[in-house]
């Protein structure tokens, strides 16, 4: 690898670093104010995607890596919503991997290349994983948001439903919209509370 394949990559992790900054623009149309970030986004989908592809059978780390690769181009294309797709014609996101790889070391060419166009083409039970992982998160965020009073996201929680590949994904999402999403703290404080709280442990 000479200097000039190490520099293009410093770059790209420079550019990677955007999505730290880049809002999920489609909760704007549900009336949050300030939401997540495409990074954050990235790293609870990753989190599933694991999660998914273990319960599947799957390869869990090719899953998770799928998964914290799928927005990266929007980097250069923004989060564009749903309904801006109608009026834009974006470029796609292999096209975007390829332009954001030119110049790196041929072997990481290849791996964020091959990883973008199997997440966009293929139809293996790891790419589903990770396309589920996606929607749940959307929908898990969704009721988060639901359950700190803002009441527009009803239809992303059904259109993630609806979208699901896996039975482990369309079995978690069951889970999810039958609780609130603070019953895993709950949970923890009810067991707290049951065998006597230790001496730094306080309850809310």
């Amino acid at each position: 690898m000479d200097d000039n394949e190490i520099e293009a990559t410093a770059q790209l992790i420079y550019e990677t670093g955007l999505l730290k900054l880049s809002k999920r623009t489609g909760w704007w149309l549900c009336g949050v104010k300030d939401p997540e970030s495409v990074a954050e986004h990235s790293f609870r989908t990753a989190i599933i995607a694991g999660l998914l592809a273990g319960m599947e059978g799957a390869d869990p780390a090719r899953s998770t890596f799928l998964a914290v690769w799928h927005d990266t181009g929007e980097t250069r294309v923004g989060d564009i919503p749903h309904m801006g797709r109608r009026y834009l014609d974006a470029a796609s996101n292999e096209k975007i991997a390829e332009d954001q790889t030119a110049g790196l070391p041929a072997v990481l060419v290849d791996q964020v290349r091959n990883l973008i166009h199997d997440y966009e083409n293929s139809d293996s039970l790891e790419v589903d994983c990770a396309h589920d992982a996606d929607k749940l998160d959307c929908l898990f965020q969704a009721i988060e948001y639901r359950d700190t009073g803002y009441s527009n996201v009803t239809r992303w929680i059904e259109s993630s439903r609806q979208k699901l590949r896996t039975k482990a994904a369309e079995r978690l999402a069951d889970a999810a919209v039958a609780m609130s999403s603070q019953q895993w703290h709950d949970t923890i404080m009810d067991a707290v509370r049951a065998t006597g709280p230790g001496p730094d442990v306080t309850a809310p």
